[in-house]
């Protein structure tokens, strides 16, 4: 089936298996390795890109069901040379151990910062009408689709709220 997914920016046109996963595709088929395999059943969050500017998790979707949508994956986000603030972040606060988490980790972090800027609440926000604070608890709720095997949970927290205060603080420098 022939099919065309915006990916990081540039139009890539694919003929696939209609079985074949978006995870596969962006793996297999267009060499982006990044996103990673995991459990391939949608519960540790390995394979998490922005469909849309929405996490979602690629092993659980089909290709075809994404034909002309915007993914973004972390080869997206930033390079070794010009990393995204959440990418440095990460490495400035060791949120990682073996490494193999932290693209699905940054990603989701990514989705969820535009969640609470946008006013989502959450199973622990205070409550459903106010913007939610974006505390600890509520990082740990909204990232705990992402499972660390290596445990470095408080360190991934960490690098995500120093995003969230050096984004708060530009955006009032800002205003």
């Amino acid at each position: 089936m022939k099919l065309t997914l915006t990916v990081n920016g540039q139009a890539r046109s694919l003929d696939l298996d209609p079985r074949v996963t978006l995870l596969d595709a962006l793996r297999h088929h267009l060499g982006l390795t990044g996103t990673k395999k995991g459990c391939d059943h949608g519960q540790c969050g390995a394979c998490t890109v922005l469909v849309d500017g929405r996490r979602i998790n690629s092993c659980l979707a089909l290709a075809v069901s994404h034909d002309g949508d915007q993914i973004t994956t972390i080869e997206g986000l930033g390079t070794p040379d010009a990393p995204s603030d959440l990418q440095t972040a990460f490495v400035a606060h060791d949120g990682y151990q073996c490494g193999y988490c932290t693209p699905g980790q940054i990603m989701s972090a990514e989705a969820m910062l535009s969640e609470i800027a946008e006013g989502w609440p959450s199973y622990v926000s205070q409550s459903l009408e106010a913007n939610p604070a974006l505390t600890d608890e509520e990082i740990a709720e909204r990232m705990s689709g992402n499972l660390c095997r290596c445990s470095a949970y408080p360190r991934i927290r960490e690098a995500i709220a120093a995003v969230r205060d050096a984004r708060a603080g530009h955006a009032e420098a800002a205003e």
